[in-house]
């Protein structure tokens, strides 16, 4: 079973107007790269030149930030819920 991602308005445009899909995978990392696979211009928008998420987007899967899991190794389970979410700022 896929896991879904959820891709937020302002990366849309990158991802072909998609609000969601579902990608297979067993870790966010997996997941990330069938996402990647399909819309290729959204690697850049969300990794650095590393290969590392930016500093500025974050990843939650089933509400809860990656950063505060496993990161990147983190196991998905089917049928979860990935959501891409860029920070904004402003003044």
């Amino acid at each position: 079973m896929p896991v879904l991602v959820k891709i937020p308005t302002q990366l849309r445009p990158a991802a072909g107007g998609a609000a969601e899909t579902e990608v297979d995978g067993a870790t966010v990392q997996e997941v990330l790269d069938g996402l990647f696979d399909r819309f290729e211009e959204l690697r850049a928008r969300i990794y650095d030149d590393d290969g590392s998420l930016r500093r500025f987007v974050n990843v939650y899967l089933a509400g809860e930030d990656i950063r505060f899991l496993d990161g990147l190794s983190t196991p998905v389970a089917d049928g979860a819920e990935l959501t891409i979410l860029p920070a904004v700022a402003g003044g």
